[in-house]
């Protein structure tokens, strides 16, 4: 007989492994639209690539038996997570076409630090002195990145930066979205905000579209292929095993985009950009650990 401790520890196995298998996808996503962009214009990049996630999950939803278009696509918490979508997406991809993959990566690993502080400020969440220095040294990580000041520093980083405060606030909204809107329809409606996105940007940056080559629909395809698969195994992972066992592997998407960097872009990160990632993972792993065993203080 199966004890209720075994019961567990199999669901974190496999919620782990879900997660795990959400950042590789999520890294290969983040790959295959950097290099899509060295292809055709950034906003016709977004364009097709909202296209092709919306589509996607309208044939997620379909299968799945979920509805998409509900009343409650058009609540007001809907509308400000598709803003803060749009600006994520917008500024994490032009940062992905202009800065180095692993870069790009570890600054959007101070996500969690974001929505933990902000959470604390606008839900009112308990957060201790121990978890604001956390979030503080983890935020002293992404300065040590992109070096303001420094003879090497690109106002090109902060692009990231801006899409890892976007991503932040869409997570925040995700967590007041109506219980009526499923997965797909969740990420339907973000897709749809990329579409949005793309057009804005298009307008806004006057280039024309160009005729796709072969080598960049092959990596668009791949882009979306990846993200379907890799925010339907987030899902997965979050509703499998506990949230504080299978949390913490979110950071092994640092990995992959390291090694994915040097694999397909030869890029070597900079002791700056290690520093400051072993920096915000600790944070992060401490905040994690924080929440689950103690009260905060």
């Amino acid at each position: 007989m199966t004890s209720p401790s075994d019961a567990i520890r199999r669901a974190n196995l496999t919620g782990t492994l879900w997660m795990i298998l959400s950042m590789a996808g999520f890294a290969v996503e983040d790959s295959m639209v950097k290099a899509t962009a060295a292809h055709m214009p950034v906003g016709q990049v977004l364009l097709l690539f909202g296209v092709g996630g919306a589509i996607g999950f309208a044939i997620l939803a379909r299968i799945w038996g979920e509805r998409l278009f509900l009343p409650e696509a058009l609540s007001r918490t809907m509308i400000i997570r598709a803003g803060f979508e749009i600006s994520g997406r917008l500024f994490y991809i032009l940062a992905l076409s202009l800065v180095p993959l692993s870069t790009a990566t570890v600054i959007l690993q101070a996500t969690p630090l974001v929505v933990v502080a902000a959470a604390a400020l606008i839900y009112k969440e308990q957060v201790g002195w121990r978890r604001w220095s956390a979030i503080f040294i983890g935020l002293i990580g992404v300065i040590i990145i992109i070096q303001p000041g420094a003879e090497g520093f690109s106002l090109l980083s902060l692009l990231a930066v801006i899409g890892m405060l976007g991503f932040a606030g869409r997570d925040l909204a995700s967590r007041a979205a109506p219980a009526a809107l499923g997965t797909s329809a969740l990420g339907f409606y973000g897709f749809g905000s990329i579409i949005v996105a793309g057009l804005a940007f298009s307008i806004w940056d006057g280039q024309a579209f160009v005729m796709i080559p072969l080598q960049a629909c092959l990596y668009l395809i791949g882009a979306v292929l990846s993200g379907l698969l890799a925010y339907s195994s987030l899902m997965k992972a979050m509703r499998t095993g506990e949230v504080s066992a299978v949390t913490p592997f979110r950071y092994t998407r640092l990995l992959f985009g390291v090694g994915l960097g040097f694999l397909l872009f030869r890029e070597i990160p900079t002791l700056s950009v290690w520093i400051g990632s072993a920096l915000i993972v600790t944070s992060g792993l401490f905040i994690l650990w924080r929440g689950k065993t103690r009260t905060p203080r």
